[in-house]
């Protein structure tokens, strides 16, 4: 007989779909558009998925290592709050509750839109995203198990499909005559700004690494599953997202990534699926590519409410927020997150969104990361049932990366970038807002 608790967890098949779906959604789909305008040379354009593979499972070993440590759902939230100050914890929720999940969402559901309307062009793109999401939440506030089975099957259904497209991509249709070694000039783009740049789309496309960090305490088993699911989606997700980038520049002619004055085309998925299958195959997979972004809107409506709902248990003042249904689904949490992606989907632009949240998502995985080598110094003895591999070279790899990503990006991005900037200070202020009413400091480690 199965015990209620073990019926009210997630497992870890579960919570290696919610990494998968977090990561396999609108970056892989809509970023290459981007990428070509800076870089040319398919050897570079494919070197920047292997790097962004490569700092994604550098991160998944040390949030791997946090979580099996402390394993409390909230992520960033949780590790800062401990590691740092209960301010920067509260950070780092803050962006994760307004950034970190709704943003995403709203993206997705702006490429879903797109997507979709391709194949049905009567459709309003904007209601079709918002329907879904609504929909979506629907669902995740009625009953965990209810949500994680739905996230199951619709994250089988993208890995699967995904896997067709890319055979289907290797076997039919006319292919580009490229080159995937360097080439005279590669190398100087691997080092160029504009690669940079680059890696900021790209490594959007592959967050969600952490998602299940965020769900930690609902897990079976956490110290020895969440690893687990944190590691395995990783990995899973690097192989697709390299062969899927392959496929798209094996079928898909480089000047035709741009339109005719010279705006980055989004629809990377249908251009390439077009070519693939011809214009009715191109549009059975348009509208597949949009059932598959429904798994990442539902793996994120899943996850980033468990940050709101733990900030609300640690702060009296926003105690509401931490508010349950009788079957301990945080609804409250789940209705804020949609409102707010869907606020984003009617009165935001995608590429402005889309640079906006990688350089702010990028400011507290560094930070978090970190505080990995501060929590080995001053909490030596502290139980870890995982250790991350390869440390301190791994952890130090994922800092250095995203530090050149934060330079480029204050750099060549300045408005996004400050408008990063004046989220963390917005949230700062309510954080000391919050204290002054609660009169109660969070608890810290």
């Amino acid at each position: 007989m199965i015990s209620k608790e073990k019926i009210t967890k997630i497992s870890v098949t579960t919570a290696t779909a919610i990494v998968i779906a977090n990561m396999v959604g609108t970056g892989v789909f809509t970023s290459l558009g981007f990428q070509v305008l800076g870089v040319q040379s398919i050897f570079a354009l494919l070197m920047l998925w292997v790097i962004g593979g490569i700092l994604s499972f550098c991160g998944a070993l040390s949030y791997s290592e946090l979580g099996a440590a402390i394993p409390r759902s909230g992520g960033e939230y949780t590790y800062l709050s401990k590691i740092y100050h209960p301010a920067v914890g509260f950070l780092s929720g803050f962006v994760s509750v307004f950034v970190g999940f709704a943003a995403p969402i709203a993206l997705a559901a702006m490429a879903l839109g797109g997507y979709f309307c391709t194949v049905f062009p009567w459709f309003n793109p904007v209601w079709v995203g918002a329907t879904v999401v609504v929909l979506i939440t629907l669902v995740h506030s009625i009953n965990l198990i209810i949500g994680s089975r739905f996230q199951n099957i619709v994250t089988t259904l993208k890995v699967l499909l995904i896997l067709i497209f890319i055979v289907c991509g290797f076997v039919l249709g006319e292919h580009q005559p490229i080159s995937v070694l360097p080439l005279q000039g590669s190398w100087k783009e691997i080092g160029s700004a504009a690669f940079a740049i680059s890696l900021i789309f790209v490594s959007y496309a592959y967050s969600g690494w952490n998602a299940s960090a965020y769900m930690a305490g609902e897990i079976e088993n956490p110290q020895k599953n969440l690893p687990k699911s944190i590691l395995s989606g990783t990995l899973i997700v690097m192989v697709l997202y390299i062969l899927l980038n392959f496929i798209f520049l094996y079928t898909v002619p480089i000047a035709e990534m741009a339109d005719s004055q010279g705006n980055p085309i989004i629809e990377i998925g249908a251009l390439s699926a077009g070519k693939i299958f011809g214009n009715t195959g191109g549009n059975i997979m348009s509208l597949v590519i949009s059932i598959l972004l429904i798994s990442t809107i539902s793996s994120m409506v899943l996850a980033g409410p468990r940050v709101t709902m733990t900030i609300g248990e640690d702060i009296v003042a926003l105690k509401f927020f931490a508010g349950k249904n009788k079957k301990g689904i945080p609804v409250i949490a789940i209705i804020l997150q949609s409102l707010i992606a869907l606020i984003l989907i009617f009165t935001s632009s995608f590429d402005a969104v889309l640079t906006y949240l990688g350089f702010t998502l990028t400011l507290f995985t560094t930070l978090t990361v970190l505080g990995l080598f501060i929590l080995r110094i001053n909490k030596p003895d502290l139980p870890r049932p995982f250790k991350a591999w390869g440390y301190p070279i791994t952890p130090a790899i994922f800092i250095l990366l995203n530090l050149g990503i934060i330079y480029h990006s204050l750099t060549s991005k300045l408005a996004e970038s400050l408008a990063g900037l004046g989220t963390v200070l917005i949230g700062l202020v309510i954080f000391y807002i919050t204290q002054y009413y609660s009169k109660k400091s969070i608890k810290t480690f």
